[in-house]
């Protein structure tokens, strides 16, 4: 796809200020001196419009995956782009040495939206679940019961890649080489509500969750599941953490995943989203949590600034006022509409999951030629689970953007198939 009007961009530039453009330079300066933990696609991307990203030869690409969901007011955003502009004309950041005006207002919003009336702010989602399991062994800390140290997580789980937040993620190579990891984690299926009903005892310092797994393969958890959390936490007063850094803050339709389940957590790890592409994360905490917090337990130097709680400010705008919730539950209703027709004609899909704008294609084989297939069509998709397509497009996604994603995904699906059997 090629955007009318628009020429080559402007490349990197090298330390003399000369200009380097193309794929082969960019690639020959990072693997000098960028630490090589990616994989990335072999694509340079110079701007970005709504739901679309452009390369540096001017090729747009439909963007499906949003920086992981991180993107949820679309890229170049006017109304982010002007509050940026202007608050880092004003003032970007004073540290947590001082108040500023604008984490109040942040965290009222927050407050507001989950019922929970306490915000840590940090950087990003794994800094956030990191809080998280932190104020719940100071919960118990404080409570006196110093040996309730105990996490109950779920198969498929992926919390971060902190220690802490790592302890928790289940695929064992995301945690074998980085072992001895937090002790006393003990993991439940998904799927067994009867096996999270043993696990949680008078031991458990915490249930941890994510309403719908995202790099587990897009798996929504269960009502049965949900009544199972219930059970446990009544029975033996477990604090339950819910992990809403991908599913929550609008993406299934509802301002938290949880509530589509009618869970009651206590502490609440929120990032991507937030800042529509400026890092930002919180911690969110219920009264009692926050009772068992002192000064200087927790803190975070960048965590909060201005220029963060100012992109929060506009994403929270649109999330609330602006409609966007509603949006994205008639767009996400014509998505799953849509997607369920095409696993209908595509014998290579095996299920399709998710909510709102938060979708996983579950395929018979491994997807990771589908993903190639799409980024030739220029769409943006990618691969978890390994079986899985992942989709997660700027919440602002139209009506007629999503049955272009739905045609083009059609076709991809045809050719990955084809490229298959070939």
């Amino acid at each position: 796809m090629k955007v009318p009007g628009n020429g080559p961009e402007t490349g990197v530039r090298r330390p003399d200020g000369a200009a380097e453009t193309g794929f082969e330079s960019v690639c020959m300066l990072e693997s000098r001196h960028v630490l090589q933990t990616y994989k990335r696609a072999p694509v340079v991307f110079a701007r970005g419009e709504g739901v679309y990203l452009v390369d540096e030869a001017g090729n747009a690409y439909l963007d499906l995956i949003s920086g992981v969901g991180v993107a949820s007011l679309g890229h170049a955003n006017p109304a982010l782009a002007a509050a940026l502009a202007d608050q880092a004309r004003t003032l970007v950041h004073t540290s947590n040495l001082y108040y500023h005006g604008l984490q109040g207002l942040v965290a009222s919003r927050l407050a507001s939206l989950s019922g929970l009336p306490r915000a840590f702010f940090c950087n990003s989602g794994t800094e956030a679940m990191e809080g998280c399991l932190k104020f719940a062994r100071r919960f118990w800390h404080t409570a006196g019961d110093t040996a309730r140290t105990g996490l109950v997580a779920l198969e498929h789980a992926f919390h971060g890649r902190t220690m802490g937040s790592l302890s928790v993620t289940w695929d064992e190579h995301y945690r074998a080489p980085f072992a001895p990891l937090l002790p006393d984690v003990a993991w439940v299926s998904p799927d067994d509500p009867e096996g999270l009903a043993a696990a949680v005892s008078g031991r458990t310092a915490a249930i941890v969750i994510e309403a719908i797994q995202g790099e587990g393969g897009v798996r929504p958890l269960s009502p049965a599941f949900a009544d199972a959390v219930r059970g446990a936490q009544r029975r033996t007063g477990a604090l339950l953490v819910a992990d809403e850094v991908q599913c929550g803050l609008g993406r299934t339709g509802r301002a938290f995943g949880y509530q589509r389940l009618g869970l009651e957590p206590d502490l609440v790890a929120v990032g991507k989203a937030l800042g529509a592409g400026v890092p930002v994360g919180a911690a969110l905490l219920s009264e009692r949590m926050a009772a068992a917090v002192s000064a200087g337990d927790h803190g975070s130097t960048y965590g909060g600034n201005l220029l963060a709680c100012r992109a929060a400010l506009v994403f929270l705008d649109a999330l609330t006022a602006g409609g966007l919730q509603e949006h994205v539950q008639a767009v996400g209703a014509q998505f799953a509409a849509g997607l369920r027709e095409l696993a209908g004609r595509h014998a290579v899909v095996r299920e399709v999951r998710g909510a709102g704008l938060m979708w996983g294609l579950d395929l018979q084989v491994d997807a990771a030629p589908f993903v190639q297939a799409a980024l030739r069509r220029g769409v943006l998709i990618n691969r978890t689970s390994n079986t899985v397509i992942r989709l997660l497009p700027p919440l602002v996604i139209t009506a007629a953007e999503v049955d272009l994603a739905l045609s083009q995904l059609d076709a991809i699906l045809a050719e990955g198939v084809r490229e298959r059997a070939a």
